[in-house]
């Protein structure tokens, strides 16, 4: 397990509302942080009955951006019942906060979670994944750099991995366990050593590009094969425990 600043623990202890998970997410998370890679501490917090049942709501995304012991952190959290609905849909990145193996804050309402979050997971979370690859895709021609070519890989695997598992699993270098494609330890060694915006000067585009069609193809299939449902069977669970962790009964 990796080992936490003080401050990303301090950052979660202090936050002004019940938390009901903190993980870290983000390039720690994938496996490949550079040397002055930020923390992204994602988590959900419950907000108190109060606060939801009026007019008006408040708080329900909390962010905060700083900078202790030298250490740039980003924390980011939503609140239960906002982020329940980001589970019922095909969003990846929530799923990999929930399982995110790297945990700053649990409890038994987490872990109680993750159980019902199984049901969430669906073939359309492919279209995710094939989005974000396309997306990053487009960062890395323009910038010829590593961190995007890094994450068109990462969030293929990824999709391919679920499609064909039911398990999420967002750690790079595990992921390779699997695939063994050759040139993801030379650019996960790049992205180690240098810094985060570091250029990649002689990268073969043409080939990542054949690689990167490859891997879209292969979700494709995958998606056609997986044993997933296509919709997700997780509401009334989750609606049973928003109702139980807002009355504090959870």
């Amino acid at each position: 397990m990796m080992e936490l600043p003080n401050c990303v623990r301090r950052a979660a202890a202090s936050h002004r509302y019940p938390l009901l998970f903190a993980t870290v997410s983000g390039a720690h998370l994938y496996g490949f942080p550079s040397p002055d890679s930020d923390y992204d501490l994602r988590g959900v917090h419950v907000l108190p009955v109060e606060a939801v049942v009026g007019l008006d709501t408040f708080d329900e995304t909390i962010e905060l951006s700083t900078v202790e012991e030298g250490t740039e952190l980003d924390l980011v959290t939503h609140d239960v019942r906002k982020f329940f609905r980001l589970l019922l849909k095909k969003n990846g990145y929530v799923l990999e906060q929930l399982y995110s193996p790297l945990i700053v804050q649990s409890g038994s309402g987490h872990q109680e979670l993750m159980s019902i979050a199984r049901s969430c997971l669906t073939r359309q979370h492919s279209h995710h994944y094939l989005g974000f690859a396309a997306s990053q895709w487009k960062l890395f021609l323009r910038d010829q750099r590593v961190k995007p070519l890094l994450y068109v890989y990462r969030v293929l695997l990824t999709g391919i991995h679920l499609m064909r598992s039911a398990e999420i699993e967002a750690n790079l270098v595990k992921l390779n366990e699997h695939f063994e494609l050759p040139y993801i330890p030379d650019l996960i060694a790049r992205k180690h050593a240098g810094p985060e915006k570091q250029a990649l000067t002689d990268v073969d585009t043409l080939a990542h590009e054949a690689e990167y069609t490859r891997l879209c193809s292969v979700l494709d299939e995958a998606f056609e094969k997986s044993p997933l449902p296509d919709l997700p069977t997780a509401r009334p669970a989750l609606n049973d425990l928003l109702t139980r962790l807002r009355l504090g009964r959870s």
